[in-house]
């Protein structure tokens, strides 16, 4: 429907949008807060008076409605108000920063900016669209506000999101369900975080979701009359114990309908917990909990519960400071009713989120589980990867995941997103924990590092000084704190086993008549096709460039004519190489998942990757797999609306593959022998140890190791090493696993 209103109509609306404004604050305003306020108002439409939005209204109705979602939806104070209102000034206008603060002082000057940072972001390349997603997370170390009043602005623009062309609708959609929905989630705003999830399902998957919307349409009659009658029940009883509440039916949201359909393969009519009530009570004593369970119970008293569905987010708050009790229920004609309890002051965190959690934490001097995660999300922020697409999908893992609790052996708690391994939970208790991780125990068993933790599971981490990450814990870390310190202690590794490669390169080609020399670095770093060095020497220092191919090196620096023909000027460009200070890939492999899988595949004709780019897999309906890159113009929308069928893939260097071998040690059983073996097996060029059995018997000793070694000059230097333990009469590798 056309936009047709007159000038004097648009004067009203604007004197009812402010009066509005103020009356639907969450915070307590002052005379001067008002007086603030207005100011704002003014400056703000005086600002935009020439501007219109796509649907033809006056664009100040927008930040007057993002300024109103900041002070009620959100519930935010006078400062967030005159920073939502200003939020396009500097922009779209002749205002500068400066002038905003001049007028309102500096932290709603740094809140604008902030604000305007984002506006500026490019939207069209995937890769740019991540690492500035990171930069505007960065704006917590400066004041969440920013992010707070970016999730109104966006929540407002979903909301009209008609007027825009087809295109914009789905990209600003698809944005919106990437990262929007799942920062609106962290931050306790679940009733904005689902507006923005249907929303995003409305422009991305229109038929579906209207298909569901309209069989909730048709059966709301018949869910309000069973909720009712459901409810009138519990309502008696609660009465009767003379409690102060409230019973709201509500229903699930169709993006979580939608999410169920999927993940547990059914129709519309079989998702079995549609039917939900949220009871809010005002607390009888100054125990919540107590009244809590007291309303837990006699709800109970009326409807067996599912134990399988009791979730006490009381004694344990979510990260975001959500508290409540839920349960599950079975209703009268066998169908299941989720029950959600909730206090007063809990019901405000749980659609307050952010403003809520702070105001009721005011003055209690005790850190909270929400600024844990705003701490340990700022930590993330502090390392710098080298994709941005892959940090942003590592943040919006620890966005959305759900939680899980697990103890330490001292009995302390450490929340963790579900899926995490012991590796996390290793670097949750502390950095160097993480580092020397050598093994864990859960719940008093010792388990692989790989093993998915559980909640509640009470986890002892093993360590070892000896012990350095490895580059296989990535396959199995979740959360970005873990992943980030793994890749960092491995570069660092890569630097000193670089150092060793250099002085063991120094001698082989002393022993090789071959002058070791920046030129004969550069021949070397071109004749293996690589980039660096660095790379150079950290091969050799890890044992994939072998002695044979090395001499095959020489004979051909031998040849006359290799020397003679050298052109200077390729000489003087590979001085380049020499120095820098990072290890580059030769990339010659493709692989895919955890496990990397050598799968068939065939290049997208939308991006056109080539070996090096960083890219991931998406399984298509009719042509099998298909490699895009990671900034892709259809990446954002690949993972935003079918992350079930994107499959995580790299690029790697074939001779960096690591292959297990089976090796049989056998010999005199002797007082340290087989520390001796495990010593040994450990020092040889960074070979890692998979699995070891030893037996003995009168005097004799057999023992049977896995290994994982890069190429067969490893093996056999390994071999060696072993032939020349003391007591060691046998070595020799195995032609079948033990």
């Amino acid at each position: 429907m056309a936009y047709t209103a007159t000038i004097e109509e648009e004067s009203k609306e604007l004197k009812r949008l402010y009066k509005d404004l103020l009356k639907g604050t969450y915070q307590e305003l002052s005379k001067e807060d008002i007086k603030s306020i207005r100011k704002a108002f003014d400056i703000a439409v005086e600002a935009h008076k020439d501007q219109r939005r796509k649907s033809g209204e006056p664009y100040i109705y927008h930040p007057i409605a993002v300024a109103k979602i900041v002070a009620d939806e959100i519930g935010l104070g006078a400062i967030s108000i005159i920073a939502a209102l200003l939020h396009d000034v500097v922009e779209d206008t002749n205002y500068t920063v400066e002038d905003i603060e001049q007028l309102f002082g500096e932290t709603v000057a740094r809140i604008v900016n902030g604000l305007t940072k984002i506006s500026h972001l490019k939207k069209d390349d995937a890769s740019i669209q991540a690492e500035n997603y990171r930069k505007m997370l960065l704006t917590l170390h400066d004041d969440v506000r920013v992010i707070l009043i970016k999730i109104a602005d966006r929540y407002h623009n979903m909301q009209t999101l008609d007027a825009m062309p087809v295109e914009k609708q789905a990209r600003i959609a698809s944005e919106t369900l990437f990262i929007y929905a799942p920062l609106a989630h962290r931050l306790g705003l679940y009733s904005i975080k689902t507006e923005l999830e249907d929303l995003g399902l409305k422009y991305t998957e229109a038929e579906v979701y209207y298909d569901i919307a309209r069989h909730i349409k048709e059966t709301k009659e018949q869910r309000d009359k069973y909720i009712a009658e459901f409810s009138s029940v519990i309502q008696q009883s609660l009465e009767k114990e003379e409690f102060d509440f409230e019973i709201q039916g509500r229903t699930k949201s169709i993006f979580s309908i939608r999410k169920k359909m999927l993940t547990q393969g059914v129709i519309f009519d079989e998702v079995y917990d549609k039917f939900a009530i949220r009871i809010i009570y005002k607390p009888q004593s100054k125990d919540e909990k107590h009244d809590a369970w007291k309303i837990y119970s006699i709800v109970t008293d009326h409807f067996s519960p599912n134990p399988m569905r009791l979730r006490d987010w009381m004694t344990r708050p979510k990260s975001t400071g959500y508290e409540a009790l839920h349960t599950t229920v079975m209703g009268p004609n066998g169908k299941w009713v989720e029950v959600q309890i909730r206090s007063n002051r809990m019901h405000e965190i749980a659609e307050k989120g952010y403003a809520a959690h702070y105001r009721y934490k005011h003055g209690s001097g005790k850190e909270t589980g929400l600024d844990d995660w705003l701490n340990k999300l700022k930590d993330a922020l502090k390392t710098t990867e080298a994709d941005a697409v892959d940090f942003m999908e590592n943040i919006k893992l620890n966005l959305y995941s759900k939680e899980i609790y697990i103890f330490t052996p001292n009995g302390e708690i450490k929340s963790l997103p579900k899926g995490s391994s012991p590796i996390d939970f290793a670097f949750a208790v502390h950095t160097e924990v993480g580092h020397h991780c050598r093994g864990a125990k859960v719940n008093g068993k010792i388990v692989p590092l790989s093993r998915e933790l559980k909640s509640g599971d009470q986890v002892e981490i093993i360590t070892s000084n000896s012990q350095k990450p490895k580059l296989a814990w990535l396959d199995y870390a979740v959360t970005s704190r873990a992943r980030s310190k793994i890749k960092n202690s491995l570069k660092e590794e890569q630097k000193s086993i670089g150092e060793e490669g250099k002085e063991i390169l120094r001698r082989k080609l002393r022993s090789l008549k071959i002058k070791y020399n920046n030129t004969t670095i550069n021949d070397l770093v071109s004749y293996f096709k690589l980039k660096t060095s660095l790379d150079l020497f950290y091969r050799i220092g890890n044992g994939s460039l072998s002695n044979t191919e090395l001499k095959k090196f020489a004979n051909r620096q031998s040849r006359s004519f290799y020397s003679i023909f050298r052109s200077k000027s390729r000489s003087d460009k590979s001085e380049s190489f020499v120095g820098k200070d990072e290890v580059s890939q030769k990339f010659d492999l493709l692989v895919f998942g955890k496990d990397e899988e050598n799968l068939p595949y065939t290049n997208s004709k939308c991006c056109n990757p080539i070996p090096g780019d960083q890219v991931f897999g998406f399984t298509t309906i009719n042509e099998g797999l298909k490699v895009h890159r990671k900034d892709c113009p259809n990446a954002v929308n690949l993972r935003a609306n079918y992350r079930y069928r994107i499959l995580s893939a790299k690029w790697i260097d074939s001779t960096q593959r690591e292959f297990k071998v089976n090796i049989m040690v056998s010999g005199v059983d002797d007082v340290g022998i087989i520390n001796n073996v495990t010593l040994v097996i450990s020092n040889t060029m960074n070979v890692n140890i998979e699995r070891i059995n030893i037996d003995t018997e009168a005097g004799y000793f057999e023992g049977h190791v896995r290994v994982s070694i890069k190429n067969i000059d490893q093996l056999n230097r390994l071999i060696n090493n072993l032939k020349s333990i003391e007591g060691v009469t046998k070595v020799e590798r195995e032609k079948k696993s033990k």
